[in-house]
């Protein structure tokens, strides 16, 4: 029994997983609809919830390979540290960007407002990447992640970031072999498409609870190098 319920996880989409992290769908049997209440019930996002579903969305741009990496900061690590110190105080990530604005260390490199900000522009990036691959079948793979590009990240990137993205994007595979990676050994393509859908309404609250924090403290155009 537990043989196959390890076979079973590990047979799981990137995308189930992520759901799964963010404890909106248990079994991969609920309908949209109840998704959206469900995120809908949740105005504020914790630190754990950023963690769990950016490390798990990160892996659908690792399953494209090195190639997109570039694209995220390994910035995870800075969150996850400071809520560890006290898992109370910072459990919010609002507790921690006001903490930061008031010590004035909010736009060090190394602050936690700045990954929190990235992580989600990240995630916004794989968002509009799945959406993309779902729905614009005539599409490449390349043309998809220019698209997504152009719309979450590239406002925020300065020249060596921009460079990056122009080396990695000429070593992207094909779409379909990205599709096949993403559905996993269990799944066909109608349960990927309904993944992503389930997955957008899920984090949509955590994007819109992050772009308010940021536009509130005036760091809704902080770039990167």
């Amino acid at each position: 029994m537990e043989k196959k319920r390890k076979e079973m996880e590990k047979a799981k989409s990137g995308l189930r997983l992520a759901m799964e992290e963010l404890c909106l769908c248990s079994s991969g049997d609920e309908k949209e609809e109840q998704v959206q209440v469900k995120a809908q019930e949740q105005p504020r996002s914790s630190t754990m919830d950023l963690l769990s579903v950016s490390k798990q969305l990160l892996h659908v741009l690792d399953e494209i390979g090195p190639t997109l990496l570039v694209l995220r900061q390994d910035i995870q690590q800075n969150i996850q540290d400071l809520h560890e110190t006290d898992s109370s105080k910072y459990a919010s990530l609002t507790a921690i960007v006001t903490e930061e604005v008031e010590q004035g260390t909010v736009k060090k490199t190394k602050s936690c407002t700045r990954a929190i900000i990235w992580l989600s522009r990240s995630i916004s990036f794989s968002k509009c990447l799945l959406e993309r691959l779902l729905k614009a079948p005539e599409l490449s793979l390349s043309e998809i992640v220019e698209e997504a590009y152009a719309k979450t990240l590239k406002p925020w990137h300065g020249w060596i970031s921009s460079a990056a993205y122009k080396v990695a994007v000429k070593l992207l595979p094909e779409r379909e072999v990205l599709i096949a990676l993403l559905m996993g050994n269990c799944q066909d393509f109608e349960d990927l498409t309904e993944d992503a859908k389930m997955l957008a309404y899920a984090v949509q609250p955590m994007l819109e609870e992050i772009d308010a924090i940021s536009v509130k403290h005036n760091l809704d155009k902080l770039k990167s190098s």
